[in-house]
């Protein structure tokens, strides 16, 4: 994998996720930047809005750098996604159907629904698309990409709808998704399969495959902030679930820590807005209204693939759109116009 110019990774979070880095990419398609991305890193909910992107790449119309068609190609078929159930129907179908496993379900939507029988290997070569994942069997990270080796002499392919569903596949309901190895990977140890869950357990920021492989390195973090709990369970089950939790709070605080720590010692550039933010933190005088009550209400959606009202997809789609304005024109484009307003005026945030 080359060294690029930009960098973008998208987080985990399901529909919430999904929702909010299709309204990022929206905005950053207007201000001119998706255009010039070298590298696209994403995890889970990140990776479906990615797999729309990825597909729909060919066809997107740059003029001066901004695609006119940005919204049909990809908005809409994620709006259309996030209308389906996946979670509950996959799990159902996989534990009742002789012969399917669960993963197999989820690369089945994903195929019929959003991103059909494309191939990795036929991922546009710039940006590079690169989906996460994690090898539950060596606990490290799994990248799928374009030019990856194929798993097999005879180039048996890898489909973009079974990177985005192991890049998902969120444990443990929808995990694993089974995919072969390659024979690089099975002669240092890996058997014949390999066993992948969500990405966002080994890093739910993405960042692996941009740091320091680009000079800018743009985050965009739908990742749910952290509960306080007065009274934690003391049963077993409860219990082990808070302590997971705790754990995995860690590892997100870590990379996010490590991340905002470089942007200010300079040794990258960049920025890191997320649904969790305050709009107000950043300074900005002409940002879109984004109160913090009703920005902190979005970033507390469920982690679901789970049908979602139209209302919420519009709002948080919204949010997405407002926190990555604030974010980009403050750290990176100090020039550029504000927005007119919101992607979907009937939805305001304030």
């Amino acid at each position: 994998m080359s060294t690029e110019g930009v960098g973008l990774c998208l987080s985990g979070g399901g529909y919430r996720a999904m929702l909010f880095h299709t309204g990022a990419l929206w905005r950053l398609n207007e201000l001119g930047v998706l255009s010039r991305l070298g590298v696209i890193s994403s995890v889970s909910g990140g990776s479906i809005a990615a797999g729309a992107l990825a597909k729909a790449w060919p066809e997107l119309d740059f003029q001066d750098g901004v695609a006119a068609n940005f919204v049909p190609a990809v908005v809409e078929p994620l709006r259309r996604l996030a209308g389906r159930n996946i979670d509950v129907r996959v799990v159902l179908r996989g534990l009742l159907l002789p012969g399917r496993s669960i993963g197999d379900e989820v690369v089945a939507v994903l195929r019929k629904y959003l991103v059909g029988d494309l191939r990795m290997s036929e991922l546009p070569e710039s940006p590079q698309f690169v989906f996460n994942a994690t090898n539950l069997q060596n606990g490290e990270l799994w990248w799928f990409y374009r030019d990856k080796e194929p798993p097999t002499a005879a180039g048996e392919p890898i489909l973009l709808a079974t990177a985005v569903a192991a890049s998902s596949a969120f444990p443990p309901f929808l995990s694993p998704v089974v995919v072969p190895t390659s024979a690089t990977e099975r002669e240092s140890g890996l058997p014949e399969k390999a066993m992948l869950s969500d990405a966002g357990v080994f890093d739910n920021l993405g960042l692996d495959p941009v740091v320091p492989r680009c000079e800018t390195v743009l985050v965009s973090d739908a990742g749910q902030k952290f509960e306080f709990q007065p009274r934690v369970k003391r049963n077993w089950v409860p219990h082990l679930l808070r302590v997971l939790d705790v754990i995995d709070n860690q590892v997100r605080s870590l990379r996010k820590r490590t991340l905002i720590e470089s942007y200010v010692d300079r040794d990258a550039t960049g920025t890191y807005w997320a649904a969790a933010s305050d709009i107000d933190d950043f300074e900005m005088p002409d940002t879109l209204p984004a109160p913090k009550e009703k920005s902190e209400q979005l970033a507390a959606t469920p982690t679901r693939l789970h049908r979602m009202a139209p209302e919420l997809q519009r709002s948080l789609i919204n949010w997405g759109y407002a926190v990555t304005d604030a974010a980009m024109r403050k750290h990176i484009l100090r020039d550029a116009a504000p927005p007119k307003g919101y992607p979907y005026p009937e939805s305001p945030l304030g």
